[in-house]
């Protein structure tokens, strides 16, 4: 898919999605996850994957692949940084689901002891769900910690369309930043792919659709 879209356009899309075309917002976000487990089935996957989550749809997103690879019966673990009951809107929900399903979930907003990162150093894969398009500048305490954790331990990366700590309109990257060794983003390509040292963050990059319609996207692509 050749589009490029910025922050301010993905937003676009999603908003016009809901708003003009009836798609529920949680079917944009079950279609991303689900896309992201099956991209991360098809990399090949030996041994236990842990997903990183934030408090936004970014960490909805991972949720839903939590769910799917659970499904697909990968051993999986969700690290939340968030206070469950923060949670809102889709988020929410996929996190009742996966609550339900028995899949693990450790909740490390307040954890001092750093017992979390065990699994990190255990992980085949980790799945970074922590930030998404619309983080901009330093990510702050405790994300800063996590992304240096997740990078520290040295084992296969997917960021969840665009890496922690990376802008997505400028590819400037934070002090902090995901090192991926594959980047699922959503709808389209962003403008930081094009920057000369993304690469470095991004890894191999792959665009998955979900589902938003071909003609949506061309016209909010067209707008400058």
């Amino acid at each position: 898919m050749p589009w490029i879209l910025n922050r301010q356009q993905s937003r676009e899309v999603d908003r016009r999605c809901v708003e003009e075309y009836g798609l529920p917002s949680i079917a944009l976000m079950e279609n991303a996850g689900r896309g992201a487990a099956d991209l991360l089935r098809s990399l090949g996957i030996d041994g236990h994957v842990v997903i990183c989550c934030g408090k936004g749809n970014n960490g909805g997103d991972g949720l839903v692949v939590a769910r799917h690879l659970d499904l697909h019966q990968v051993p999986t673990r969700v690290l939340l940084w968030a206070d469950p009951d923060s949670l809102h809107g889709d988020a929410a929900t996929n996190y009742l689901v996966l609550e339900k399903s028995g899949v693990p979930i450790d909740v490390v907003l307040h954890d001092a002891s750093n017992a979390w990162k065990q699994h990190l150093e255990a992980a085949a894969w980790i799945v970074d769900g922590l930030l998404g398009t619309g983080a901009t500048g330093e990510p702050r305490p405790p994300l800063d910690a996590a992304i240096d954790a997740i990078n520290a331990a040295q084992t296969n990366i997917l960021a969840l369309d665009v890496p922690s700590g990376l802008d997505c309109d400028t590819g400037t990257a934070a002090q902090h930043t995901i090192r991926a060794t594959h980047t699922a983003t959503f709808l389209a390509r962003k403008p930081a792919f094009s920057s000369q040292d993304a690469s470095c963050y991004t890894g191999t990059v792959h665009v998955l659709d979900i589902g938003a319609p071909r003609k949506l996207i061309e016209e909010v692509a067209a707008q400058s």
